[in-house]
């Protein structure tokens, strides 16, 4: 299944198989974290509150991609709906945004930590870097404006005392870029530990960027 997505059942279990992921990687656990993808003018983003092993496919919401998603569909939608639709509107080739609170990415977000060019991998998220998005209290309008900011010129970001969020161009794209941002702060922060990580220049990270165009997960 590859995009662009529309809303078919199909569609609406391959957001739950991404949710189940997660939680069997150990990125996510219980109800945290959310997952959606684009599909014409709305998005199917994960209900609020329901563990992923007990959500159907009839239980994922519809949002439109402009204005509130009042009355759109039975449930409520994911409290973090508005930075997904910030994301879609400021990206256009991206088709799935994953928000998750992976045990590393957040340590490094608790201590309001960027991720440098520390590894060639950082430039699997767009840039010479990961950036961090400002606190703001979950759910609101604040955190959205934080988050596309932070993002303007990447595929992922930390975000302070919270989590992560990642885009892709497809879902299997942005799940990818979940597993491997997740996997570039364990090794950040046990290069911490040890001493201090040396950096890529910045020749070094633009080859990589240019290496990146045809690299990474295939749909």
């Amino acid at each position: 299944m590859t995009p662009p997505y529309a809303d078919t059942t199909e569609t609406r279990q391959a957001i739950i198989d991404a949710c189940l992921k997660l939680s069997a990687e150990g990125i996510n656990q219980g109800t945290s974290g959310n997952v959606s993808v684009r599909a014409g003018d709305v998005m199917l983003i994960t209900p609020s509150g329901v563990p992923y092993e007990d959500m159907t496919p009839d239980m994922i919401q519809p949002v439109p991609l402009a204005g509130d998603p009042a009355g759109t569909g039975p449930l409520k939608p994911s409290t973090e709906w508005r930075f997904h639709q910030a994301l879609y509107n400021a990206k256009p080739a991206m088709h799935a945004v994953v928000h998750a609170h992976p045990i590393h990415c957040t340590a490094l977000a608790q201590n309001r930590m960027t991720i440098p060019a520390v590894h060639y991998m950082v430039a699997a998220f767009g840039g010479h870097d990961v950036p961090l998005a400002g606190y703001a209290l979950f759910g609101g309008e604040d955190l959205a404006r934080n988050v596309t900011a932070a993002m303007a010129e990447r595929h992922a970001c930390l975000m302070a005392n919270h989590g992560a969020t990642v885009v892709g161009e497809s879902l299997p794209k942005a799940l990818w870029r979940m597993g491997e941002l997740e996997a570039l702060a364990q090794t950040y922060i046990l290069s911490l530990s040890i001493g201090t990580p040396h950096l890529l220049d910045r020749l070094q990270i633009e080859e990589a960027l240019a290496a990146f165009a045809d690299y990474g997960h295939r749909d």
